[in-house]
């Protein structure tokens, strides 16, 4: 079954505003987009419609936290990190206020919109702000679980969600999600792929292909972004001397870069960091986008292969 990332946060936010009266959320023309109409009909005063401002959509949530609030904050990513980011330095980390930012339609959703509507910088620039936890949810199954979590914390988060429904990489939701533990999805010593968000669903697919053809090719799904799980990749550098990273954003400064460092370090191995190129990415459907930069599992597979 297919769902979206961003309805099943709607779906947490609901169901634990019934019992916490201090969670509402923030909105800048986007409650639609961000699938959280249901929580604003049935929350409309703990709803705020900031308007297409997202400085104002941070500063107001900001502010919120700070009175006492546990503020939900969600906006196009695109928008949210890149207008806004002095406002989610200075506002939310540097004050260490408990504000949850939600980037929805990050990477290449709004492909056919071009390069302004693209989020493929949110993960480089927030990473390198103190104080800010940064989550990447594989499937609707680990958002829940996410949104559970942080909704009993208070640590400035950034979680990062797509568009369009995804397929599941988890069966049911008996699985343990530690936030800044990467989850061994797919077994193996040959390679291992390291992927992070809805890059993950394709990274299974790739490993299963070359399942078929004699590889064993290890998948850690790097939920989570910053604290990234250093002890993971040393193991897999170690143990499979491959390593490949997925991720539907720039391979300037991503996750790609974050693991060549820690393997760098600590286990040098072969790497190669696959995600969007540095450049402006042709216009297209997302899935276009995939096949164009060669984000599938055919030719995920057929690289490894050479690598391997």
């Amino acid at each position: 079954m297919k769902k979206a990332n961003r309805v099943a946060i709607c779906d947490a936010l609901l169901e634990k505003a019934k019992t916490d009266p201090d969670i509402v959320i923030v909105v800048s023309d986007s409650r639609g987009s961000a699938s959280l109409t249901p929580f604003a009909q049935a929350f409309p005063e703990r709803t705020v419609e900031a308007g297409i401002a997202e400085q104002d959509l941070v500063g107001i949530a900001a502010g919120m936290a700070s009175a006492g609030k546990k503020p939900f904050a969600a906006s196009p990513a695109s928008f949210l990190t890149m207008r806004a980011i002095e406002q989610i330095k200075v506002d939310v980390a540097y004050s260490n206020v408990n504000v949850k930012l939600i980037g929805i339609s990050a990477g290449v959703s709004y492909g056919a919109l071009g390069m302004s509507h693209h989020s493929l910088q949110d993960l480089a620039v927030l990473s390198a702000i103190p104080n800010m936890r940064i989550l990447v949810p594989a499937d609707f199954i680990e958002t829940k679980k996410m949104m559970e979590q942080i909704m009993e914390d208070t640590i400035p988060t950034y979680i990062r969600v797509g568009r369009n429904p995804v397929e599941p990489v988890h069966e049911n939701d008996d699985f343990d999600l530690e936030i800044g533990k990467a989850i061994e999805l797919r077994p193996g010593t040959d390679a291992a792929i390291i992927a992070t968000g809805e890059m993950v669903r394709t990274a299974c697919d790739t490993a299963d292909r070359l399942c078929e053809k004699g590889l064993k090719v290890r998948v850690l799904d790097m939920h989570t972004i910053k604290p990234l799980d250093e002890q993971s990749i040393i193991r897999a550098a170690r143990e499979t001397g491959t390593i490949i990273t997925l991720e539907e954003h720039s391979v300037v400064n991503g996750l790609g870069a974050m693991v060549a460092k820690v393997v760098c370090e600590h286990a040098p191995c072969r790497l190669k960091a696959l995600g969007l190129p540095d450049e402006s990415l042709i216009t297209g459907e997302s899935a276009e986008l995939f096949e164009y930069y060669g984000l599938i599992p055919e030719k995920i597979a057929a690289l490894i292969k050479e690598i391997v």
